[in-house]
């Protein structure tokens, strides 16, 4: 019986060794097929080729592969991604992935050339210039938009409802991001538009709140993060945790066990429990459906809109070895609840249409922001 088991154990183990030599002889035979594809590329495409740039596309074409929000960013793409993030840069102030080949734009972000050109969330990008978007990696349909500040660029979209291609001339500028306007609506009514999560949105909301609450007169507030497409992680927490006094902010889980982690909120609500809704849309994502479900599952906000866009992932910027660096996923979020926000988004508590897309305070065409002021005002 002893021998039996010993040979069954021996037989396992050398077909996981004949399994495990079959699979790297593949990956092995794979490679050399690569190699030969770009050899012959080389030699008998009918235009001469950039080898360094056939292989940048290759790499991020395989990046891709995987999902729309990992990519390869040489060591140019890194450095203006870096400087994005600390709230100033250069473009067109659209967030973007990239979804059945065309670029999909996540949201514009608000006083930007494309919010004022008309370019909403769910657009799908198919033409920049005379160039067709199909067949194009992210990065390379990114390159496209950049170019000098002043110069203009002309997008084609296709957008739901519309039958007919939409066209739009956009004037390249430098995008200056203002994370946060505030104004008091109706006399007692605390409003907070947070358009964006970069380095200085925490400081900033907070401040802004503490001038809002040094009227007495405030009963609630209203927190509008529709088109917001997120930002930094850190910031999602930090500005979550002003609402609440504790419990679960949110998790990640990954392949790897330190990315397996918790965040959690400290003692002192900033705004001591008054009513808050929360104004949220398609082009609300990643930080912003955080900052929302979050709210949302502790019961410390009515979310009022229209369900959020579902990017529900961690990306990591790990360097390379030539200066740039690779945005890979390695998470997902969790909700407080246990939900993953990944492609379902978060849905509000009270479903509004939206009407306009003009986020101006005080606008009579917002239907959602009035809906939330005669909800406050009874």
């Amino acid at each position: 019986m002893i021998k039996k088991k010993i040979g069954i154990l021996l037989l396992s183990f050398i077909i996981f060794i004949q399994e495990t030599s079959s699979s790297e002889n593949d990956i092995y035979k794979k490679i050399d097929l690569f190699g030969e594809v770009l050899e012959k590329i080389n030699k008998e495409y009918v235009d001469e080729i950039d080898q360094s740039k056939s292989m940048d596309s290759a790499i991020n074409g395989l990046l891709q592969s995987l999902d729309p929000y990992s990519s390869y960013m040489s060591p140019e793409i890194l450095n203006e991604m870096q400087t994005e993030t600390s709230g100033e840069f250069g473009g067109l102030g659209i967030e973007v992935s990239m979804e059945s080949g065309v670029v999909k734009v996540i949201s514009p972000i608000d006083d930007t050339p494309a919010s004022r050109a008309g370019i909403k969330a769910g657009d799908y990008i198919v033409k920049i210039n005379n160039n067709q978007v199909q067949g194009k990696s992210l990065s390379e349909a990114v390159d496209l938009m950049r170019g000098p500040v002043g110069s203009e660029i002309e997008l084609t979209v296709r957008r739901r409802g519309e039958k007919k291609a939409l066209t739009f001339n956009i004037v390249r500028e430098i995008i200056q991001v203002q994370s946060v306007k505030t104004d008091l609506l109706e006399k007692n009514i605390g409003y907070i538009r947070l358009t964006s999560f970069n380095e200085n949105s925490g400081d900033q909301i907070k401040k802004k709140l503490k001038e809002l609450e040094k009227n007495n007169k405030v009963k609630a507030y209203i927190l509008d993060l529709r088109n917001n497409p997120g930002g930094l992680l850190s910031q999602a927490i930090r500005i979550t945790d002003f609402f609440l006094d504790n419990g679960e902010i949110v998790s990640t889980k990954g392949r790897k066990t330190s990315e397996n982690r918790k965040w959690f909120a400290k003692k002192g609500d900033i705004l001591n429990n008054k009513t808050l809704i929360v104004l949220i849309n398609y082009g609300s994502a990643s930080a912003s459906e955080i900052v929302a479900g979050a709210l949302k599952d502790h019961k410390r906000a009515i979310l009022l809109g229209e369900n959020s866009y579902g990017k529900g992932s961690v990306q990591s910027i790990i360097p390379l070895k030539n200066d740039g660096a690779i945005r890979l996923t390695v998470a997902k979020y969790y909700l407080p609840s246990g939900k993953s926000i990944s492609e379902v988004g978060v849905s509000p508590d009270i479903e509004v249409s939206e009407e306009s897309d003009d986020f101006r305070i005080k606008t009579e065409t917002d239907n959602q922001l009035n809906y939330a002021i005669k909800l406050l005002n009874g």
